[in-house]
């Protein structure tokens, strides 16, 4: 699946694995090496994460239900909490600086592509 911001036409990922089983969203990106360019972990339902047990900084798109950014954060370091976003029903992790190099804004739309 791929990742797309509708707003302005950018691919945010060309590689996305849906975490939506207990399991899945419980080890999300723990322990990982690497998330590499390209690539997004979808998380569903969720409303906060964390980069505890992570080596690595991530960006974080926070989602409502009709598919709107209704937060971000960039460059999460490891072991930190992330944003709770009112509305927040799903996050996609990123790559560090997938938020700033695609200009992805709060309030854009994005869309998943099978």
């Amino acid at each position: 699946m791929r990742l797309v911001n509708e707003s302005n036409g950018k691919e945010l990922a060309a590689d996305v694995k849906i975490a939506d089983t207990f399991f899945s969203r419980f080890k999300g990106l723990m322990l990982t090496e690497s998330l590499p360019e390209g690539h997004s972990l979808y998380i569903k339902p969720c409303r906060s994460i964390h980069t505890f047990f992570m080596n690595y900084s991530i960006d974080v798109l926070y989602i409502n239900e009709n598919d709107e950014i209704v937060g971000a954060d960039e460059q999460l370091e490891p072991a930190k909490m992330g944003k709770r976003c009112k509305g927040a029903y799903s996050v996609f992790e990123l790559p560090e600086g997938t938020i700033r190099n695609s200009g992805t804004k709060v309030g854009h739309s994005i869309k998943l592509i099978k």
